[in-house]
């Protein structure tokens, strides 16, 4: 995991960099790349097996069987298109660092989600997911 973690880290220095040399510009990764990191990063970190790219619903299997979605965000929220079975949110901080913000049932979070978007996504706050965390059970969590 530090391999894939300490390559992260070189990427967002480069960022930093970037908007060093070019103020009020911004080189923050997004989209598929922010999603790859965090799903790569989950999959050392939680020993999970990804599924082909573009998977619906979920991302990876654990080794008990269990189907895992991988959310991964610089923001204060994300979005979930479906109900997966189990959910892991990763923040990723600008200096590469990563913190869980949720790891638990994906019910839990479809049920509190926001209405539908017209991206086809329910939206929920970092800080709601960080609420719901408390009330996870161990044995509901991806280890």
């Amino acid at each position: 995991m530090e391999h894939v973690t300490e390559k992260i880290k070189r990427l967002y220095a480069i960022v930093s960099e970037l908007e060093q040399m070019f103020p009020g510009r911004k080189f923050t990764p997004d989209g598929h790349l922010v999603g790859s990191i965090g799903e790569v990063y989950a999959a050392e970190r939680y020993n999970l097996k990804l599924f082909p790219a573009s998977e619906e619903t979920h991302d990876a299997i654990n080794s008990d069987g269990r189907k895992v979605q991988i959310k991964a965000t610089q923001g204060s929220n994300v979005g979930i298109s479906s109900c997966p079975d189990y959910l892991i949110v990763i923040k990723i901080h600008p200096d590469g660092a990563f913190s869980e913000i949720y790891n638990g049932p994906g019910s839990m979070i479809w049920n509190a989600a926001g209405k539908m978007q017209k991206n086809g996504q329910r939206p929920i706050q970092l800080s709601k997911l960080k609420r719901l965390m408390e009330s996870v059970s161990s044995e509901d969590k991806i280890i």
